[in-house]
């Protein structure tokens, strides 16, 4: 079995592909999205020369599902990067971009938690069981795939979760993130 709190290992061939150490099969990058989605940490390394390549490889995804429509980094946060690189401000991004990850996970397993805690003094308000529903739906939506988020809450109904209004509401709230994350 697995031992899931030690990275898994994967080696790359001077052919280039992937290798899987604990399954002992070849991997794609798109295999290891989904076992970084699953929650599991991973590193690659260079079999020959035994070079750690994990992060090159990694900004390779993202940059694949950003290629491809999956858009999550506005284009005012991908220029603040590159800016960051040619400037002194590049030592203060990393640890600037870790914390708010961890802010955003912490806040949303909060949040998702305290949705779910009756009594709630907004339950008696007119709406609030819609806005909860809503609320909720964007939380999934939002952190499908983040590591360490595990979703809390009952299930919407499919008609409620997918009507136009709602998908309406999602995509606002979605560009008040964008522009909040954008002026930081």
């Amino acid at each position: 079995m697995a031992d899931t709190d030690k990275p898994l290992l994967i080696k790359r061939y001077a052919s280039r592909r992937l290798y899987n150490t604990e399954t002992s099969d070849y991997v794609t990058l798109e295999d290891i999205a989904g076992f970084i989605r699953a929650g599991r940490e991973v590193q690659i390394v260079d079999l020959k020369s035994g070079d750690d390549l994990t992060r090159q490889y990694l900004l390779q995804i993202v940059a694949e599902h950003e290629s491809k429509g999956e858009n999550v980094l506005p284009i005012a946060v991908l220029t603040d990067l590159v800016r960051s690189y040619t400037t002194n401000v590049h030592s203060v991004v990393p640890q600037f971009l870790a914390a708010s990850f961890e802010m955003l996970r912490e806040g949303q397993s909060k949040m998702m938690g305290n949705l779910g805690v009756l009594p709630n003094p907004m339950a008696a308000m007119p709406g609030f069981d819609l806005m909860r529903k809503q609320q909720e739906a964007f939380m999934k939506t939002m952190m499908t795939g983040v590591p360490g988020w595990k979703g809390s809450g009952p299930e919407p109904d499919k008609e409620e979760a997918t009507s136009a209004e709602d998908l309406a509401q999602i995509k606002k709230q979605l560009a008040e993130l964008q522009k909040k994350l954008s002026k930081l």
